[in-house]
């Protein structure tokens, strides 16, 4: 589903990324860890279009999205969920919602599997987001990206400052939507427990670059624990 091969990104005079290349299959979670500052939230800002990347290809279900901007990305079928969630304080749950289907039609209803999904949004439909704590604005995060139906699903560290008992509920939602086989999964994450127990396969970033990769299944048996700890 996704294909990235050669991707190169600078700030100012500092080479960010450096050659990075992997692919994301379809029904897939592929995990990128690694410690602050490596380089993995630059590498979604870069598929995202966020950022413009200085060299280097990102395809999308055949389709090559390396100078599309944002909006045409999201129309190519990805959702992105920010670090930090960058909901609409002011907006209520279903406002912001509704923000994820802005490249459909009007009228476009919101899917009701999203309530399903995250059921505190249907009891909490016209609260303001400001007013959810951390842990369900990271739930109307996701639910947002995943309005419009998106092929390839990027998270950025959902599990930064959310209690326990919600990030559970948040993996049992990537991976069920990573089972249906209709999108391609991308997670940055540095709680390494988490990252493992979805991890199809998994890339690890060190000073921009992927310095290790592999299958999920085989994280603990590569030394995956302690590549983070150094």
């Amino acid at each position: 589903m996704l294909k990235v091969e050669g991707l190169n990104q600078y700030y100012g005079g500092s080479h960010i990324l450096r050659n990075v290349a992997f692919e994301a299959a379809l029904g897939e979670v592929t995990v990128v860890l690694g410690r602050n500052g490596v380089g993995k939230t630059t590498l979604l800002k870069s598929l995202m279009g966020v950022v413009p990347v200085k060299t280097g290809t990102v395809t999308l279900d055949g389709r090559d999205l390396t100078r599309a901007t944002p909006y045409e990305r999201v129309r190519a079928g990805v959702g992105y969920v920010p670090q930090g969630r960058e909901i609409f304080g002011r907006l209520t749950v279903e406002e912001n919602l509704r923000m994820g289907l802005a490249t459909r039609s009007a009228g476009t209803p919101i899917p009701t599997e999203l309530f399903e999904l995250f059921p505190v949004l249907a009891q909490m439909r016209h609260r303001r987001g400001g007013d959810l704590s951390g842990g369900q604005q990271q739930q109307l995060a996701i639910a947002r990206a995943l309005a419009a139906g998106p092929k390839l699903l990027l998270l950025d560290e959902p599990t930064e400052g959310i209690q326990p008992s919600i990030i559970k509920d948040i993996g049992r939602v990537i991976r069920m939507l990573a089972d249906r086989r209709t999108m391609a999964i991308v997670l940055v994450e540095q709680y390494y427990d988490f990252a493992a127990g979805l991890a199809d396969q998994y890339l690890v970033m060190e000073r921009g670059e992927v310095i290790a990769r592999g299958r999920g299944a085989t994280m603990e048996a590569d030394g995956v624990r302690r590549l983070m700890a150094i």
